[in-house]
């Protein structure tokens, strides 16, 4: 799996991102989300450098012109709910996009005994795509890991672009072994150095799902 880290350029990126981790821009969930959706949009471009493109006849008034495009067909899959933002900044700039969704959520407890759960799947057929599965934060990335294989069950991706704002270096490394293919790649906006003992990114930005749309309940609570 390649990395790429955005932060190790100066860019507007940095920018969002330091609002992004800012308690006190925090309190403005609308801002927030905007962030998210700012730095989905500038990924999707960084992304679309590397993507097949061909010289097609682009029929004008006038005239022809020859223009060169891509020809990937793109899906954006993302966890719900905290990469509903992040997605949409994705889908912004590549309009013909489709979706993809998984519902996963976590136990609360220790990082030893992390137990996550899938309950939900929509997604197109993915056979021969280029999929880009888009998630806020990349703490252990068991959850990232889960949801790709529940969208394998929708086909086998051509390349998979793993898109995060914030990876924890535990969480890059998990990755690594699960994907140790060269066409999987991990786009990034930060990378930070450790996870606390609840397997939250220190020094991170919080929870980017309860930032975004507010508090939720705990599963307990639900009981």
């Amino acid at each position: 799996m390649k990395v790429v880290d955005l932060s190790k350029n100066n860019s507007l990126i940095n920018c969002y991102m330091s609002q992004l981790r800012d308690a006190n821009y925090q309190k403005n969930r609308t801002l927030f989300r905007q962030n998210l959706r700012r730095i989905g949009e500038l990924m999707a471009y960084e992304l679309s450098k590397t993507l097949d493109y061909s010289v097609k006849d682009v029929h004008t008034p006038l005239g022809v012109k020859q223009v060169s495009t891509y020809d990937d067909r793109i899906v954006v899959g993302t966890v719900l709910r905290a990469g509903l933002a992040l997605q949409e900044g994705f889908t912004n700039f590549f309009d013909g996009s489709d979706s993809a969704f998984v519902a996963a959520y976590r136990e609360e407890g220790s990082k030893e005994e992390l137990k996550i759960h899938l309950e939900y799947m929509a997604s197109p057929h993915l056979d021969d795509c280029t999929f880009l599965l888009v998630d806020p934060m990349l703490a252990t990335g068991g959850s990232l890991e889960l949801a790709y294989k529940a969208f394998l069950k929708a086909g086998a991706p051509r390349k998979l672009h793993i898109c995060v704002v914030i990876a924890a270096e535990e969480g890059i490394a998990n990755l690594q072994k699960a994907f140790p293919e060269d066409d999987v790649t991990l786009w990034t906006a930060a990378i930070d150095p450790v996870l606390n003992d609840a397997a939250y990114i220190v020094p991170g930005l919080g929870d980017a799902g309860d930032l975004s749309f507010g508090p939720k309940l705990s599963t307990k609570e639900q009981e």
